[in-house]
Formats: structure tokens, sequence, C-alpha cells
């Protein structure tokens, strides 16, 4: 009896280990067929692509400006017509008013991103530009442009399309960021709208393209990353423009924004020649020797002390180019020189705010080929303003200037206009 008790116990604890063992494996087989069937579902589902898609590397931003300049004119008859339509008038009546009022100045919208890793688009409209006096408001292309890189770091490109043309820290500088309201006439008047369609090649190390932005991006008034050096062919005609002569400009620039303790200095060197065309510029009665291939060539100077917080920004440029001539009624190839010095403070209130007192002197003696019978220029203009900036989102900037122009064509003969004017500037960020 009890050697049967021994062997029911024994056979019993067989049957169970044997249940155990059977368990386990059904347990694996249970594992293995779920792995199967999440493996077959892996490969039903649709594989992504490498990278994002080019419309998620896009990003929209723009900004505008409002201006009122008729709160304070001392003369009406001061006025830019390349700075700003609404100030002043070029009326010859005796005793003629400007209709200063407020005026739409920029009204821009930039559509931009690195749609491949070599390929970044810039595309920038216009959307206040005055094609012709008295009719504003109409679209009109500023940039539309492709930087096509050649190596990862994306230190050597080159930019094909309308784009800012590299002469002038100021000229490069954008509106938005600029202190003074306009530009100033020696530099400005190289490149009408600063643009023109062509092709330039830019470079910069990976770590001063960095320092570039973020000159623009901390509240310092960079000019925005156009590489330590810089050469390039252009038309010369002018933004939105045909070529007029086939007869290309070429424009080269060198600058290089150094760290010194505490303080940033960019000094720079830019020169450019070519054969301006004119088109319909020229009045009746008013002689040109070669309307097709006139000269055009300029070598500029730039210095910057970035407000850090005090800062200094001065330019100089001079060479030769087409000017109107009033004892002769011709418009003729003569000398042009000029330049100006910015002074700034950089006041940064509680972190939250920005407040840039700021003082411009601007000297000119030249011509503006792109104006009626390459207009003759004599400007000394000095400016005290001051831009807020309550946050970044909206801006409002106050500049009372203190004008001494002379500009004459074969119209506006003997025309030296002296005044005073409070200029006010509103501008909005998005």
């Amino acid at each position: 009896m009890k050697k049967s008790l021994i062997a029911f116990v024994l056979l019993l604890s067989g049957f169970v280990q044997a249940q155990d063992v059977q368990k386990e494996e059904v347990k694996k087989e249970v594992l293995r067929l779920l792995d199967s069937i999440n493996s077959v579902k892996e490969k039903e589902k649709p594989q992504k692509t490498s990278g994002n898609k080019w419309y998620d590397v896009l990003s929209l931003r723009g900004y505008a400006q409002v201006r009122y300049n008729g709160l304070i004119a001392t003369n009406d008859k001061v006025s830019c017509d390349q700075c700003d339509k609404s100030w002043g008038t070029t009326a010859t009546e005796e005793g003629a008013k400007a209709n200063d009022g407020f005026f739409i100045r920029r009204a821009r919208v930039v559509l931009s991103g690195q749609v491949h890793p070599n390929v970044f688009i810039y595309f920038q409209p216009d959307f206040a530009s005055s094609p012709g006096t008295g009719i504003h408001n109409f679209v009109q292309l500023r940039d539309l442009y492709a930087d096509v890189s050649f190596d990862a770091k994306r230190e050597y490109r080159v930019r094909i399309g309308q784009s800012k043309v590299p002469f002038g820290f100021e000229n490069m500088q954008s509106s938005s960021n600029r202190l003074s309201m306009d530009r100033n006439d020696a530099l400005n008047s190289a490149i009408p709208n600063e643009r023109d369609l062509g092709m330039f090649f830019y470079w910069a190390p990976s770590e001063i393209r960095e320092r570039f932005a973020m000159l623009v991006r901390d509240g310092y008034k960079g000019s925005g990353d156009f590489g330590v050096f810089a050469f390039g062919v252009y038309n010369g005609q002018s933004v939105n423009k045909l070529e007029g002569n086939r007869n290309l400009h070429v424009v080269s620039r060198i600058t290089y924004p150094f760290v010194i303790g505490s303080q940033i200095i960019e000094p720079g060197i830019q020169a450019y020649t070519g054969k301006w065309a004119f088109t319909n510029e020229i009045s009746s009665g008013v002689s040109v020797a070669d309307k097709q291939y006139t000269l055009d060539q300029r070598v500029g100077a730039t210095f910057v002390l970035y407000p850090r917080p005090f800062g200094v920004q001065t330019e100089y440029n001079f060479g030769k180019g087409p000017r109107f001539n009033k004892q002769d009624m011709a418009v003729e190839v003569g000398d042009l020189n000029g330049g100006y010095v910015l002074l700034n403070y950089k006041w940064d209130i509680n972190k939250k705010q920005l407040l840039y007192p700021y003082a411009k002197f601007q000297y000119y003696d030249g011509a503006k080929k792109f104006e009626k019978d390459a207009r003759s220029y004599m400007v000394r203009e000095y400016e005290l303003g001051v831009e807020w900036q309550p946050f970044r989102a909206l801006e409002f900037t106050a500049q009372y200037v203190f004008s001494d122009r002379t500009f004459e064509d074969s119209v506006l003969l003997n025309n030296r206009q002296k005044g005073n004017t409070l200029r006010l500037q509103a501008q909005f960020n998005f």
C-alpha cells in the first residue's frame, strides 16, 4: 500500500510538471503570433519620406509703416521723391502747398524657407508701391530669389533672382530695422529701391553668419547676412525694369564684424561699375551724349560700431555718373560724392522695451540718374529722432529734420529749398 501511494504521488507530480511545460510553450507561441501580426501591420503602413515637405519649412512674416509728415513743416517745397512721396511737393507754383496726410510707406509680406538642404527661397511683395504721381498702394515685387549653397554649412552660396545689391550698409539694412526713416541720399542714389535682377556670390564662415543674424535679432540694427565677401553681376537698370543695353553692372563688397571686448565693429568696402541706359527719364530739349551707355561707377567705405549701448554708423562714397547740367541743359557724366554719420544709443528699459535716441547728418553732391533728367542734387541735412519699441510687434518713430536741399532738372531750375519738418511713423510687425 505504501509503495502504491508513492507511485501515485510521483505520477501526479510528473503530470503537473508536464502541464507547466505545455503552458510555457503555448505562451511562447502566442507571443510569436502577435509579433508576426504586428510586423505585417507595420509593413502595411505608408512609409514616411525622409525630411520635411517643402510647405512645412516655409515661414510667413511682414511689417507695415504708416507715416504723417504734416504736423510741422516750415517749407512745403522741401521734398525727397525717392525717400517718401508724401513729404513735400515739387510743384513750381508760387506758394504751392503739399497735401501731407497719412501715408502707408510700406506694407511688406515675406514668404521664405529652406525648401532643400541646399536651396533657400525668399519672396517679398510690397502692397504700398506708388507707380505714378497720386497713385498709391499697388502691389509690386521687391524680392524673389533663391540662395543655392554648395556645402553642408551653407558658407558658400549663389543668390539668383531679384534682390538687394551688396552696396552700402544702410542700403542692405531692412527698412523694418533702420533707425532713420529714410536712407541717406549719397549711397541710396546708387541703386534705386536697393535692388536689381542678377546673380551674386556670397561667402561667410558659419559662425560669422550667426553673428550677422544675432546683430539683427537682438536689436543692434544689423544689415543682415550679405556675406563677408560678395561678388555679383546685375542688370543695372533698377528694380522691376528690363535690361536696357546688354551691359551688366559688376559689384563687389568685403566686410567683417569684429568682436573687441564687449563691442562689435564692422568695417567694409564696396564698389560697382557699369553703363546706365536712360529710358523715359530725359525731357525734350535736354541732350545726352549716349543714352544707352552712360558711365556709372562708385566706391564706398563703411564703418559701424554697434550700439552696446552707444553706436556709430558712417558711410561715404564717391564716383562718376550722369548728372543734369543746367548751364548746358544737358545730362553729362560728372563727379559725385557724399555720405552720412549716425550716432545712436540702445536703451533697454526693464528688458521689455527698447528706446533708441539718434542723430544723423548727411551730405551729398551728385545726382539721381533714375529721376527726371538725372536730377542734380546738393543735400545738407540734420536729423534728431527717437525710436520706441514698447514690444516687438509695435514701434513708434519721431524725427525732426533740418533740411537744405538743392535739386534741379529742366523744370526745377535754381531750386534750393530750406525748411524743417516733424515726421512721425508707426510700424507694426507680424
